[in-house]
């Protein structure tokens, strides 16, 4: 076990709990995960989410009908609202960049701009990433229509912990999937955090859930769940190439870093590549005579 010193001044002993269907819940196993800081003192805990607690996440995630149902528009509204709620908190967050990771107090705040930022990217994308119409060599039209995946189950990286968090969800909703997100294994305070965020931002209940604890662990619950639809990886090449393996028997779409790193700063790890990943096409064949 990890071995923490307590932080400086008063502190409140609190277990950031998880955020399963709208709703902060305590893991099954009522066991907690210790988080340090820079400095290795004791940020806090947060609970150690367990296969049980996956399985509340996507069964929630799975509910949340109003989502998926809700309209690209509304959905952009939603996902302005949750950029400006951030961005109202955007001092407590860069502290908490600065105190977890070690960061400077300015690259901590460039981070949560940029996360921002990429809130309303995909917030301006929701109603404008559309299907196509293809012309094929017959006398028909092809319509090819953009549906969500479903539930989409992320495991986010330990680099740039908010803004990577930040850019795997928000295409994920944008294009009406709901989601089973697993943070940092490092740095989960910055999602618990998040998530009093999302409360009061008018995002159904289900449409994102959270669950802390063990990254490999949580992502490879995650590939063996034959109720989620789409798996977004991005840590170590073990646990992408587990997670990978352990999805064949339910044939879920896996993307994964492979372990590679991520500039999550760059224009590479956001845009229509990403909302690529968070629609199945429909193809509809439309006939036509003389």
């Amino acid at each position: 076990a990890q071995v923490v010193e307590q932080a400086d001044g008063m502190a409140i002993d609190r277990t950031a709990k998880l955020f399963i269907g709208g709703k902060q819940v305590r893991p099954d196993g009522n066991y907690s995960l210790t988080v340090a800081t820079a400095k290795g003192k004791l940020a806090g805990e947060v609970g150690l989410g367990s296969r049980k607690d996956i399985r509340d996440a996507v069964s929630a995630a799975r509910g949340a009908k109003a989502w998926p149902e809700a309209t690209a528009y509304n959905r952009s509204q939603v996902l302005y609202y949750l950029a400006e709620n951030l961005s109202g908190r955007a001092g407590e967050f860069a502290a908490r960049l600065t105190e977890l990771t070690g960061a400077t107090p300015k690259a901590a705040r460039e981070e949560v701009e940029q996360s921002i930022e990429r809130l309303f990217l995909y917030a301006g994308l929701a109603d404008k990433f559309e299907g196509r119409v293809h012309q094929p060599p017959a006398r028909a039209v092809t319509l090819a229509l953009h549906e969500p995946v479903g539930v989409v189950g992320i495991v986010a990286p330990d680099a740039s912990p908010l803004l990577g968090l930040i850019s795997l969800i928000a295409p994920a909703l944008a294009m009406g999937n709901t989601v089973v997100a697993v943070p940092s294994e490092r740095y989960p305070l910055l999602a618990t955090d998040l998530y009093q965020v999302i409360e009061y931002s008018d995002i159904p209940s289900g449409a994102i859930n959270i669950v802390t604890g063990r990254s490999a662990e949580l992502a490879g619950v995650l590939a063996k769940h034959d109720d989620v639809d789409g798996l977004w990886v991005f840590a170590d090449a073990e646990t992408c190439a587990k997670a990978e393996a352990e999805s064949i028997g339910n044939l879920k779409r896996v993307w994964s870093g492979n372990g590679r790193g991520i500039d999550w700063a760059s224009d590479q790890a956001a845009g229509d590549a990403f909302l690529r990943r968070a629609v199945e096409v429909k193809n509809v064949w439309v006939p036509y005579g003389d």
